[in-house]
């Protein structure tokens, strides 16, 4: 195993100021953000998926935030395969946006203004992922399928419906769905450049990713959810944020300000800022505790104030993988980070269907994996029961998972993890079923997985 970290003068310098918050970005910055979006995206999605980067211009790189999607398209990529590194050029005064990949963690972006010289500095995690593909399902893939318990062509008509582009909503894009009976998959289908080893973006499933990781923490006595988040920038007397615990943040409920509902983080996720100078500047909007404000930036603070409780950055760069993915089996599961070493767990994780598949019956199985107890006993009811302020809306919210409870056709017990551009993983213990469903959905187009839950479990009956 073999760690390359940056310098601790780099990490102390990249420490965010506090009470700060960055300013609105000009179009020339735009640009660069739109470059980094590009490079990011076609680095992963090529060298984490081994997509081709036609079909990631054509699936991956359309229908997305519209204020960048034009400059996206017109933005010139060079993909060097020798370096496995993306430029793309943005400004003739400064070097392009680069994103380079590495083993395990997938690709990070360098900042603006980074040359190439710099992808050297980037944190490394060398360990070789297990080879698990001959065990049996789910740690492997061996004996993986089974006939459904129900009726087949009911199924098939619901697998069919989410993949016509109309059925549960319109202009959608589903790329991949997998059902779960059992513990075994029962109905598998996928969009042609899609597969069970293709990896997508998990976007906003990150949340529940991390949530979990968070749960082995507390399991390992390394974090305690009610205490307060050990946020290194929020450590100076005085400082309110200081009391925010580690559940407010997974619980959506930290109070801290977010200028947009969803509190967009594009200078984290594409512009190459790292996580302590994008999320933990933020000031207190309210009392923590007493609003519900969904935030990405809530869950990059729970996996920094992680990091920081692990006392070793070796340790909390390996955390994921040893700790959660692998014991799961999810060995085609990369957490990305920011070019300090720092986990972007809100989003930017890339998983296969089957990977998240695993990850859904961990959580049916009340963390219980292959014999080993991972989460704490009753950490699911826990994450699963609201507590506090909740959303409006069809859903409510436990700890970084939605609730269906007031969903038709589907029992009370249901839950979820939710992404961007339509990435769901439904559980629903009561029926011994995990569902999930990839998509590449534009921009506006949101796909009802609720009826799509409702449609599979009727014909499940």
């Amino acid at each position: 195993m073999r760690f390359l970290l940056l310098p601790a003068l780099l990490l102390a310098a990249a420490a965010a100021p506090a009470q700060t918050v960055p300013p609105a970005s000009p179009e020339a910055h735009a640009r660069a953000v739109a470059a980094g979006y590009k490079a990011l995206t076609l680095c992963s999605a090529h060298f984490v998926a081994g997509r081709d980067p036609a079909q990631v211009e054509a699936v991956e790189l359309r229908g997305i935030y519209p204020e960048y999607q034009a400059q996206v398209q017109a933005l010139p990529a060079s993909i060097d395969a020798s370096a496995r590194t993306v430029s793309v050029a943005f400004d003739p005064a400064l070097p392009p946006r680069i994103a380079a990949w590495r083993p395990n963690l997938g690709c990070a972006q360098l900042p603006i203004g980074a040359d190439a010289a710099a992808v050297a500095s980037l944190p490394r995690f060398d360990a070789p992922a297990p080879d698990l593909d001959a065990r049996p399902w789910p740690l492997g893939e061996r004996d993986a399928t089974a006939p459904v318990d129900g009726d087949a062509r009911a199924l098939d008509a619901a697998l069919a419906a989410a993949f016509d582009g109309t059925a549960f909503g319109e202009g959608h894009a589903t790329t991949a769905v997998v059902v779960v009976q059992g513990g075994k998959i029962v109905a598998e289908r996928y969009r042609e450049g899609f597969g069970p080893h293709v990896p997508q973006r998990t976007w906003s499933v990150a949340k529940s990713l991390a949530g979990a990781l968070l749960g082995v923490a507390e399991a390992q006595g390394v974090l305690d959810p009610a205490a307060p988040a050990p946020v290194p920038e929020w450590q100076r007397p005085g400082d309110p944020r200081a009391a925010i615990a580690v559940e407010q943040l997974l619980r959506m409920a930290s109070g801290l300000y977010s200028d947009t509902a969803g509190n967009r983080t594009d200078a984290l996720y594409f512009g190459g800022a790292t996580v302590a100078e994008a999320a933990a500047g933020w000031p207190l909007a309210a009392p923590p505790g007493t609003r519900f404000r969904y935030a990405n930036n809530d869950i990059v603070l729970a996996a920094h104030a992680l990091r920081a409780a692990t006392g070793d950055d070796a340790r909390a760069l390996a955390r994921p993988y040893t700790d959660l993915f692998w014991p799961l089996g999810m060995t085609r599961t990369h957490a990305e980070t920011d070019w300090q070493g720092g986990y972007v767990l809100s989003s930017q994780v890339w998983s296969t269907a089957r990977d998240l598949a695993r990850f859904g019956l961990l959580l049916s199985n009340d963390g219980v994996a292959h014999g080993r107890r991972l989460l704490p006993e009753g950490w699911v009811r826990w994450a699963t029961t609201p507590s506090g302020p909740q959303p409006e809306g069809a859903f409510g919210y436990g700890a970084t998972l939605w609730l269906l409870q007031r969903s038709p056709g589907v029992p009370a017990d249901a839950f979820a993890a939710f992404g961007n551009r339509g990435q769901y993983v439904v559980v629903v213990p009561s029926r011994d079923l995990v569902l999930v469903r990839r998509g590449e959905d534009p921009t506006g187009q949101r796909f009802d997985v609720a009826a799509f839950a409702a449609a599979v479990l009727a014909a499940l009956e």
